[in-house]
């Protein structure tokens, strides 16, 4: 792997020095194509280098859309907040109280668990609904009911306990959960909910569900897994992602520019701006962490927001700098977690050093 120590440093994070850092990363990692991103006092510069899919001669663009995986998490946050300073709900609000008549049989513990405990992965809930109703469940968004997937998924999972009430244990299934709770307060399915409330106000036209391009076509990195003789290609399609139902833990996609507009929301709240978005106490209420993690964020002990997202197929790591005024991302269209996760988090370390 390419030391890419001090990279940065000697970087003014132009667009030309930008794209040497994405080409920096694509050697380290050996991903078919890569991605970095910054947002910082100077504007945002974006990075690329490599293909969109390996083996074809069909190059990385800036406004790209990229798989960004269990970072979907913290706009899952980011909307359950918007709902709460609604009165839509409560972040106390349990389990029990909003799933009451769907006929779920749900363990006694998840019963008393609320949204709060759900998003911070402290209720208790099993990580995942398991292989069965994943493949019951698979397929593209044009052809599932998401909100009718998640009720199936449900059921598979609020039964049984996978920890302990108040002990952190990463669950998925517990931001499925959560989001069928926010649906079921509203009235409104969850994607229709984080467009409005998310997508739309940010002006993030890009974001979208699922594996980003349409099959046969190179118009849109493609995600990649280990094959027998080397990389194999995910094309679009039921295959190259979770279930539709999950769409609340691990599907968003976007290009990297509506991503650091994201970031950069956090970053001003964080800072007790005003954003005419959220107020400072639920901004303080999603970046306050229980432990390491708060509510669809990780927190590092100097307060910079953290995360990382992969379906197997791709990798986004992105952060939020509130200290330096900057926030940043960096990705491959690889999921060869052992081999890609270092390269983009060192590469991410050195862009921030360079920003501000």
């Amino acid at each position: 792997m390419m030391n890419l120590l001090g990279l940065a440093l000697a970087l003014t994070l132009s667009p030309s020095t930008m794209d040497d850092a994405a080409q920096t990363l694509l050697e380290a990692s050996g991903a078919p194509g890569a991605v970095v991103a910054v947002l910082d006092g100077q504007g945002s510069r974006i990075g690329v280098a490599g293909s969109r899919i390996h083996g074809c001669d069909a190059p990385i663009m800036p406004d790209d859309l990229w798989h960004i995986g269990s970072n979907t998490k913290a706009m899952t946050a980011t909307l359950a907040a918007r709902l709460v300073e609604q009165g839509v709900i409560n972040w106390d609000t349990t389990i029990g109280e909003a799933l009451d008549g769907l006929g779920l049989d749900i363990h006694p513990d998840l019963a008393r668990a609320d949204l709060a405990a759900l998003l911070s992965h402290r209720s208790g809930m099993v990580a995942n609904a398991g292989l069965v109703t994943s493949l019951r469940l698979a397929g593209v968004d044009a052809d599932r009911n998401a909100v009718a997937d998640r009720l199936v998924y449900a059921r598979a999972v609020l039964g049984e306990m996978g920890g302990q009430p108040g002990n952190f244990l990463y669950s998925n299934a517990g931001y499925v959960i959560a989001a069928m709770m926010m649906e079921q307060a509203s009235g409104e399915a969850y994607e229709a909910l984080m467009a409005r409330e998310v997508f739309e106000p940010l002006g993030m036209r890009s974001a979208g569900w699922g594996p980003p391009g349409r099959a046969g076509e190179a118009d849109q990195p493609r995600g990649h897994r280990p094959g027998m003789f080397g990389l194999t290609v995910a094309e679009p399609g039921a295959g190259a992602d979770n279930p539709p139902a999950m769409n609340p833990a691990a599907r968003a996609h976007m290009t990297m520019r509506d991503l650091l507009v994201f970031l950069d929301l956090h970053r001003r709240g964080a800072t007790g701006e005003d954003t005419g978005y959220l107020s400072p106490e639920n901004f303080r209420r999603l970046h306050t962490p229980v432990g390491d993690y708060a509510l669809g964020w990780g927190v590092r002990g100097n307060g910079m927001l953290t995360h990382s997202g992969s379906n197997t197929m791709w990798l986004v790591t992105m952060r939020v700098d509130s200290a330096r005024g900057s926030v940043s991302a960096a990705g491959v269209n690889d999921g060869r977690l052992d081999r890609v996760a270092a390269p983009v988090s060192v590469s991410l370390a050195e862009i921030m050093a360079g920003a501000g």
